[in-house]
């Protein structure tokens, strides 16, 4: 069974990763999206493409054209839920881009 992926909903309704995408170029959304879409037909799939952070939170790894960007999620059932999307900067993930997925998938919990 392939596992239902959503955004991240805010309490004000808003779906930041999904913004996020909306504002790349096509291109780009389109790789990223491929790769969701190989998590969401694969799951669990290993590195390359995925690598586990800590318990509960995985980043999707893609390699776009001249940047490289990460999308955290978490796994809940047979739900995949996109937390934050950000082009990679730094070898390592940013504490605060982890932090603010950790905090949103607390909220997902309570």
């Amino acid at each position: 069974m392939p596992l239902e992926v959503f955004f991240y909903r805010t309490e004000s309704g808003s779906e930041p990763v999904r913004e996020w995408l909306k504002g790349l170029d096509r291109v780009d959304r389109q790789h990223i999206g491929a790769d969701i879409k190989t998590v969401q037909f694969g799951w669990p799939v290993g590195m390359p493409v995925v690598r586990k952070l800590e318990q509960g939170l995985w980043e999707v790894r893609c390699r776009l054209d001249r940047r490289i960007a990460r999308i955290l999620f978490t796994v809940q059932g047979e739900q995949m839920i996109l937390l934050h999307g950000f082009i990679k900067k730094t070898q390592k993930t940013p504490q605060a881009d982890l932090q603010l997925a950790r905090k949103r998938r607390a909220t997902l919990e309570n």
